[in-house]
């Protein structure tokens, strides 16, 4: 009777500890993947592949600090990351260069196929030569590798577009609440969370998406949502993603400098709650559409006559002009000329040499290539910007001495401050938005204490902010110009706020978009 006892013991211990296995559930396979840029078609400049600055494999783990090697987030899966790439805003993408980091991506894809699930860190407005919707061709693409089986939680800049194709191929889909974007890498960091709650709780995909079309086409420039109405529409969005049966919510402004049928706004629903998801996204799509009138530049707007008569007059220091119309970082080629032309030529300027002026930036290479001859101190005469864009002025013969010279920045690869006169114009091997007070103290310009400093930049992003005590934003000629209604769009959709009359209400109710399955 001992020994049976003993053997019953023995037997239950070993189907207790096997079906202990069974239950316990080995890590998910996650793979990574991505490559973002905001194009604009208005602009003649092309993006080669080399603009993205790809990593690859383990490589792209230092762009997410949520996924460093101790982080809690990284001992939850296995990570199986591809290729991310993001390029500077810029012209279209050219087909050699979308095709190559594609395929690429499909390569190391297909090495540890089947996943669990893929996060993919994209923007939403890239346009590609000869291809409409790049997004919604490379989530297709993407589903081919690693089958419909596996979730996919995307991740995407609110300024990008939804295609139904990408909402279709998308199983978690969420945007930046912020603009400027200080919450991109927390959305990021929301998206992968997003995943690894679905797959560790073993509720798979959400059961509903619902996708709203909402015909308002606006830049980052009126929607910021440092103030209303942004500030208000993006705060409803969380309150209703903490509903029961929604998991996530977003709105999408679009990109406005991208002539193609999917660029407008959108406001997306996920979750496993057919009523609740719906009235989450409607709710949002009819916010957003109530306050369409409300929007406006997030600071004053002029003429860009009004602009350096206006800064001169101001007792505010340092006084901030954003030029606009050719900004790099919303996809302007960064090399039109018009506004450094007027500026140099500008008599109230020339009639002040007490000023500081500061301008950034005009890439020229060839005024690089003879400022490093001559050195820091030295004088140079060289042409300068519209090498791409010439639209709006030619180049311009730019003589004048050699302040400064820094070489090795990412964007710039060589950076030299020329001053003229009273004018300290920063000229790149290639083109940089200037976005931090180090980019201009490394070269030795302190635009704390500068009277002007004009930056190719629309909105400040925050640190220049917060140095600026008085700000305009010219509304200057460029690939990304901010008067729509020069932009003369033929493909999207129309009508188009503000660019259209609404003769009748849109229709914002939603559409329920199919679980790919």
């Amino acid at each position: 009777m001992h020994k049976l006892t003993t053997i019953l013991l023995i037997a239950t211990t070993l189907f207790l500890s096997c079906q202990q296995k069974e239950t316990q559930k080995s890590p998910p396979k996650i793979a990574i993947a991505g490559f973002a840029i905001e194009s604009s078609t208005f602009s003649p400049a092309k993006t080669e592949e080399a603009a993205f600055h790809a990593s690859y494999k383990d490589g792209i783990f230092y762009q997410y600090p949520f996924l460093a090697k101790t982080a809690p987030l990284r001992q939850k899966a296995e990570w199986y990351p591809t290729v991310r790439g993001h390029a500077l805003p810029g012209g279209i993408v050219t087909k050699e260069a979308y095709e190559s980091l594609l395929g690429k991506t499909l390569k190391l894809l297909k090495e540890n196929v089947p996943y669990d699930g893929l996060f993919l860190d994209i923007h939403g407005a890239m346009s590609v030569e000869g291809l409409d919707d790049p997004e919604g061709d490379m989530i297709v693409r993407i589903r081919e590798v690693v089958g419909n089986k596996t979730m996919i939680s995307t991740v995407m800049d609110l300024h990008g577009n939804v295609s139904k194709r990408l909402a279709a191929n998308t199983d978690l889909m969420t945007c930046f609440r912020m603009a400027p974007h200080e919450d991109a890498m927390d959305s990021k960091k929301r998206a992968m969370v997003n995943l690894l709650d679905r797959l560790a709780s073993g509720k798979g995909k959400p059961k509903y998406k619902v996708r709203i079309k909402v015909p308002i086409l606006l830049p980052g420039e009126k929607t910021s949502t440092r103030v209303e109405p942004g500030k208000s529409l993006y705060a409803k969005i969380q309150p209703l993603t903490e509903q029961a049966g929604v998991i996530d919510a977003a709105i999408w402004m679009g990109y406005p400098w991208a002539d193609e049928p999917r660029n407008h706004g959108v406001v997306m629903a996920v979750g496993d709650d057919k009523a609740q998801v719906t009235n989450a996204a409607e709710t949002l799509a009819q916010a957003f559409w109530a306050v369409k009138d409300e929007f406006e530049f997030i600071a004053p707007t002029v003429n860009w006559e009004e602009s350096i008569p206006a800064a001169i007059k101001s007792d505010k220091r340092p006084f901030f002009i954003s030029d606009m119309g050719d900004n790099p970082t919303a996809g302007g080629a960064g090399d039109v000329t018009w506004t450094l032309t007027k500026i140099l030529a500008d008599k109230d300027i020339a009639a002040n040499p007490a000023l500081q002026v500061i301008y950034a930036s005009i890439p020229g290479p060839k005024l690089i290539e003879a400022a490093l001859k001559v050195g820091k101190g030295g004088t140079v005469s060289a042409m300068v910007g519209a090498a791409v864009d010439n639209r709006y002025a030619p180049p311009i013969q730019l003589t004048g001495t050699v302040e400064a010279i820094k070489e090795g920045d990412k964007n710039a690869e060589v950076e030299v401050v020329v001053k003229v006169n009273n004018v300290y114009v920063i000229v790149t091997k290639k083109r940089k938005p200037y976005h931090y007070e180090k980019d201009f103290t490394e070269l030795g310009l302190d635009i704390r204490t500068a009277d002007i400093v004009f930056v190719k930049i629309g909105y400040l992003v925050p640190e220049l902010y917060d140095i600026q005590k008085g700000w305009l934003m010219a509304l200057t000629p460029g690939g990304v110009d901010q008067d729509l209604h020069r932009l003369y769009y033929k493909r999207i959709q129309r009508p188009m706020f503000p660019v259209d009359e609404f003769s009748s209400e849109p229709d914002l109710s939603a559409e329920l978009i199919p679980v790919v399955e």
